[in-house]
């Protein structure tokens, strides 16, 4: 008589595989069950209460607010232009590079250092001159423009 060509790896496999089989069929059953199919239009309903949760209940009629359309505001409110005469500042050059054309200017109000840049000067400015100038936003903070000897 031959041996069973059934060994204990292979029944393993195949115990395996009915098993998913069968999880597989039991899921599938569990899905129709609880499935949203046969029921009402109503029964599928998701409220709102008025702390912003859903519920399945609907809110109380009393405590609705009525919100006007022309109150609902969308995007940001507009703010004025500012003074030009605000945007200048006032400051003292604390340091200058002229071989690297560079330095920075200490601002009279703020007492913080802007970057200046020679292609900025209006006109020929050193070390410790008062000035006037208005500030930009460059790539790593303020950069001074426009500046000029103060009168």
């Amino acid at each position: 008589m031959a041996k069973s060509q059934e060994t204990f790896n292979k029944k393993e496999k195949e115990k395996k595989r009915l098993k998913k089989k069968q999880d597989k069929e039991q899921k599938r059953e569990e899905r129709k069950s609880t499935s949203s199919k046969g029921k009402s239009l109503e029964e599928m309903y998701a409220y709102v209460d008025e702390n912003g949760d859903l519920t399945f209940t609907p809110p109380d009629p009393k405590k609705r607010i009525v919100i006007k359309q022309e109150d609902i505001e969308i995007g940001v409110s507009k703010q004025e232009a500012p003074d030009p005469a605000d945007l200048i500042r006032k400051g003292i050059i604390t340091f200058f590079n002229e071989s690297k054309g560079y330095g920075f200017i200490k601002d009279q109000e703020s007492q913080e250092s802007i970057f200046v840049h020679v292609n900025s000067f209006e006109e020929e400015l050193g070390e410790n001159d008062k000035v006037t100038f208005e500030t930009e936003k460059g790539q790593k903070g303020l950069n001074a423009v426009r500046v000029k000897k103060q009168k």
